[in-house]
């Protein structure tokens, strides 16, 4: 389809949930990260896939490609940024950032515009999702800023070691606790408690960060992120906490866990919402390459987690 067809599709008025619509999976085949390892001979996680420290410094590669996609998404693409909330940010490294609303390729990029060069940001990130072929993962292993994650529901000890490795570092250990970008429009979904069970294990202060707009993508696309105050973990959970962290891999220590998780969706989602406003267009804007855009680095799938 050409982009002039697409823009009048786009300006349909049959398309009254213009995003709903866009953010649509298709029904494709259903692919099992299990059978994605098998494939290639087995699939290592997190530390043992990095086989290095994560750098808190930001490489001369490193640098380049952060030029690169600056030119591609600010230039090429027209996309415009609303970002607030700057003050928040600690001037070191050592924390975790937790994100949402998560829904596109576009939210790591958000996060890294949103924040200094450095200290790094490390994401916590799907294998089946990024590691598409051979040699985008190898760039990404020459990049660094991802430690991928390929069974998933095996516990969280291998995560926490991850992340334990980026803040001793004095980098970034990022999050998005939503754990799909098949989540609904303008809002937050379900948060998982993997987030806060590691900020509990590493003993670290929460930065969340809210973001909306990417379910969508076109040229010239309004996008938003705030980052919000620095948060811990008895903070999140308020009157109800126990005045000391549970015992690690107990009863007691998910069910705090699930508290905090609690606690960071109530932070998060009226500013997700608030931000959504802001960056939706009349149906009769223009939505060139909506498609190419919105799938642009997303993966075959969807994934079976």
């Amino acid at each position: 389809m050409s982009a002039d067809s697409e823009a009048t599709a786009s300006q349909s008025p049959a398309r009254s949930a213009s995003v709903q619509s866009a953010t649509r999976r298709r029904p494709r085949a259903r692919v099992r990260p299990q059978e994605l390892a098998a494939a290639r001979g087995g699939a290592r996680e997190g530390l043992d896939w990095l086989g290095r420290r994560p750098e808190a410094k930001a490489s001369l590669l490193y640098r380049a490609a952060t030029v690169f996609w600056r030119l591609l998404v600010f230039g090429l693409f027209r996309i415009k940024v609303e970002t607030s909330g700057q003050e928040h940010i600690p001037n070191g490294g050592g924390y975790i950032l937790v994100s949402a609303a998560h829904r596109g390729w576009m939210d790591p990029i958000l996060i890294f515009h949103a924040l200094p060069l450095e200290p790094r940001t490390w994401f916590l990130g799907s294998g089946p999702s990024a590691f598409t072929s051979r040699w985008k993962e190898a760039l990404i292993h020459r990049l660094g800023g991802m430690l991928p994650v390929w069974r998933g529901g095996v516990g969280i000890e291998q995560h926490v070691r991850s992340a334990q490795a980026v803040l001793d570092n004095g980098a970034v250990f990022v999050q998005m606790p939503e754990g799909t970008v098949n989540g609904p429009t303008g809002r937050i979904g379900p948060f998982r408690p993997g987030a806060a069970l590691i900020a509990m294990r590493t003993g670290v202060s929460i930065l969340p960060i809210a973001m909306a707009g990417t379910e969508e993508l076109y040229l010239g696309k309004r996008l938003a992120t705030r980052v919000l105050p620095m948060v811990t973990i008895p903070e999140l959970v308020g009157e109800a906490w126990p005045g000391e962290m549970p015992e690690p891999n107990s009863r007691a220590e998910l069910a705090l866990a699930k508290l905090a998780t609690e606690g960071l969706e109530r932070m998060l989602g009226p500013v997700v919402e608030e931000l959504f406003a802001k960056t939706v267009d009349p149906p009769d804007h223009p939505r060139r390459f909506r498609k190419r855009m919105t799938w642009l680095l997303l993966g075959p799938g969807p994934l079976e987690h």
